[in-house]
């Protein structure tokens, strides 16, 4: 009789068990959510570079890579000109192709020298301009005087004024 009433209270016990697992929970159609994110991780710089608008400099922010750039790269992008985002909003750039590669170097008086690939005599006011206040813009300490310098002129040194 001890194995009936172990059978009767074990099975009372799984029943109970399965009533209670399943309690509250309904069955319903497959939740559609979307596509898996996708894409590259956000950046976590920003590179400031001075664009022309309208015949004028203007700081234009761009989402950076997430290690900082060399001075030259962000110069380079001047001389690569703006993005096709920029264009539409009407930034354009003076800074010439053929200026790069650009090198740069601290001179002990906490200044920088941007050197070119082109006659630093022969760019525009507004080339100059760009250059010197995107050189200025990296410099971690503040602003900078800049020298510009290229196939023996040099221009320069001068403070950002955008």
């Amino acid at each position: 009789m001890r194995t009936g009433l172990a059978r009767r209270v074990l099975a009372a016990g799984l029943v109970s068990l399965v009533a209670a697992a399943g309690c509250g929970v309904r069955p319903s159609d497959v939740i559609e959510v979307g596509a898996p994110p996708s894409g590259s991780v956000a950046p976590t710089t920003t590179i400031t570079l001075y664009l022309v608008k309208n015949g004028r400099l203007s700081a234009v922010k761009r989402p950076g890579p997430s290690r900082p750039l060399f001075k030259a790269d962000t110069l380079a992008l001047l001389a690569a000109g703006p993005t096709a985002r920029e264009q539409a909003r009407g930034f354009t750039t003076d800074v010439p192709p053929e200026a790069g590669p650009f090198s740069v170097t601290a001179t002990p008086a906490g200044g920088l020298v941007v050197t070119l690939s082109t006659a630093a005599g022969e760019l525009s006011t507004l080339a100059v301009e760009q250059i010197v206040c995107t050189a200025a813009a990296t410099a971690p300490e503040g602003p900078a005087q800049v020298t510009v310098v290229g196939a023996g002129q040099s221009v320069g040194p001068r403070n950002c004024r955008g």
